[in-house]
């Protein structure tokens, strides 16, 4: 994927996080078997592509507790 198409995405940011920003991280639905991942705090910064079964799993670890705070 080049960084360009990520440029252009559509992020959207967790219910969860407050409005400043602040501990949050961005994610840019609608590219098949990826998610791309960015801290929302700096936009411009760099990109994590995780697969979409990995950000799944990901999602229910935290969701169901089992990640140490």
């Amino acid at each position: 994927m080049d960084a360009y198409e990520f440029n252009s995405a559509t992020w959207t940011k967790s219910s969860y996080s407050d409005r400043d920003g602040g501990d949050c991280i961005e994610v840019a639905p609608g590219f098949p078997g990826i998610v791309p991942v960015r801290d929302a705090k700096d936009p411009r910064g760099p990109v994590l592509v995780v697969s979409s079964d990995g950000w799944s799993s990901f999602v229910a670890a935290v969701k169901g507790g089992e990640l140490p705070s």
